[in-house]
């Protein structure tokens, strides 16, 4: 007998979750509250409410995992989910750079390195399916993922993301129950599992955070509202932001 969940049973598990558990949204606004009251700086308290928000997003889908019996066979080294298009909006990818800029002086220089690298490598294809629209055209992420142009920030040699911890919403929120072979053998599996609308907790109080500091006048790096809805490819954000 398969040690996986069927697509059936992943599906019944999915729908059994909504008779079973409640997304406890206080979670995510007692965070942006904590660091509302801290006497950092805007920076720290933005970078620091962004990050665990993120967290705040992979403890939600763990304890629904554990609600319903469910076990993510996804494993480290295992990168097919990262050659999707991952649209995020301006704060966040401003917030994003920022953190990278705080990482450990090797582990930043790695990433810029590689960064010129791939830009260099993948700049004409990338000109190409970034200008797909994502708001309109409805088989934008079939057309991206036909390109099998990885996300910027994925080391190939070892298949790992290299700001794991500040990877975006719909990077955390994709997951597989089932055989993992599927994403290998399929460009878009219909097995996998999206936890995307976690996004309403997470952007809601990452929002109303910002909206407190704009009526305070000082958002630091962030033009708000205007980046909260910008949105593009991070393949173009990154490429914006590069050092």
């Amino acid at each position: 007998m398969s040690q996986f969940l069927t697509l059936e049973e992943v599906q019944q598990k999915c729908h059994q979750l909504s008779d079973v558990y409640v997304i406890d949204e206080n979670k995510f606004y007692m965070i942006v509250e904590k660091w509302a009251d801290q006497t950092s700086s805007t920076e720290e308290k933005v970078l620091a409410s962004f990050t665990e928000l993120l967290q705040a997003v992979s403890d939600e889908i763990s304890s629904m995992e554990e609600k319903v019996q469910m076990e993510s066979t996804c494993r480290l080294g295992c990168a097919f989910c990262c050659y999707f298009p991952i649209i995020i909006n301006e704060m966040e990818a401003k917030i994003m750079k920022k953190a990278i800029e705080q990482f450990p002086e090797q582990r930043k220089n790695k990433i810029n390195v590689h960064l010129r690298s791939y830009y260099e490598k993948h700049g004409e294809k990338l000109k190409k399916i970034t200008s797909l629209d994502f708001e309109e055209d409805e088989e934008f992420k079939k057309k991206y993922r036909k390109s099998f142009i990885p996300c910027p920030l994925l080391d190939i040699k070892t298949n790992q993301c290299m700001a794991y911890e500040i990877r975006p919403i719909p990077c955390r929120t994709y997951v597989n129950y089932t055989d993992p072979a599927v994403c290998e053998q399929n460009l878009m599996p219909k097995e996998t599992v999206s936890f995307e609308f976690l996004y309403e907790q997470y952007m809601g109080a990452l929002n109303e955070f910002m909206q407190f500091l704009y009526e305070e006048d000082d958002t630091a790096y962030i033009r708000y509202p205007d980046d909260l809805f910008t949105h593009d490819y991070i393949a173009n954000w990154m490429l914006s932001f590069r050092a």
